[in-house]
């Protein structure tokens, strides 16, 4: 008997040291060959800008149009960290900073009298633009989808200058107009790794932000490949667009700035 209950006993142990054998390798498990531990990505967002303007004035809505800018280079900084395998934290941040001129002509009614409205503006534009977002990656194998929640941040400033002529009497007007918010963001994203060294992802992310002095919402989207010939170093490319939809109360009146931001990224981007 004593020696049926010693060999169950020892049975019994076996089974809880696998057991915890087994828990502690899941603990310790590599991640999906798709993701890393910790990385940081600086480097450079290649755009194409179009803006578009809209300003109610005293004779009606005045709209610049689409107003496509040069080429300008943004930089541009990325961060992750993974917890558990399949949770962590995703970091971007960029600011768009440049100028823009501007031709408005409006033709409309005041108290009954046709009056029309034309002259230039111009003005200096800075976008913030940083999000942060907790996300869960779904899948072990080579291949990842990610949802991600969390906050993005915006702040906008421009300083203009205008000059022009309402029903034939000139005027002018110059200042600065600026803002910042905070709204909620959802991010998307899917990740593959073809070899240990080359990866593909893609990935999509929106903010909304209703009420405030500013609004609006901004969309972001990119498809791209990482490459790393070192195995803690390595480079990355992509293809994106960014659209920047505001809307600010300024006094009495409210403007509309549409930005929409396209072209290519390249990172060094450092992993452990």
């Amino acid at each position: 008997m004593l020696n049926k209950n010693t060999r169950s006993l020892r049975l019994i142990k076996q089974s809880v040291f696998a057991a915890l054998c087994a828990a502690s390798a899941g603990a310790l498990a590599d991640p999906s060959p798709a993701l890393d531990r910790f990385s940081v990505s600086a480097g450079a967002y290649y755009v194409d800008p179009t803006f578009r303007v809209g300003v109610n004035t005293p004779v009606g809505r005045a709209d610049t149009g689409d107003l496509d800018r040069d080429h300008t280079t943004l930089g541009r900084v990325r961060a992750e960290v993974l917890f558990f395998d399949h949770q962590g934290l995703s970091f971007d941040y960029y600011r768009y900073d440049n100028d823009f001129n501007a031709s408005i002509a409006r033709a409309g009614t005041v108290g009954g009298v046709p009056v029309t409205a034309e002259g230039s503006a111009s003005a200096r534009l800075k976008i913030d633009l940083a999000q942060l977002a907790y996300k869960w990656w779904i899948g072990s194998g080579n291949s990842v989808f990610g949802i991600g929640l969390g906050a993005g941040y915006y702040r906008g400033k421009v300083n203009y200058q205008a000059s022009g002529a309402v029903g034939g009497v000139p005027g002018s007007a110059s200042g600065s107009s600026s803002g910042d918010a905070v709204a909620p963001l959802l991010e998307l994203g899917w990740r593959t790794a073809l070899t240990q060294n080359v990866r593909l992802y893609a990935e999509a992310s929106g903010i909304k932000k209703n009420g405030g002095n500013l609004n609006g919402h901004i969309y972001n989207g990119a498809v791209g490949v990482e490459w790393f010939p070192f195995k803690n170093v390595g480079v990355a490319a992509d293809y994106g667009i960014s659209k920047i939809l505001l809307h600010r109360d300024i006094s009495s009146s409210d403007a509309d700035l549409n930005i929409k931001l396209v072209g290519p990224s390249a990172y060094i981007k450092v992993r452990f």
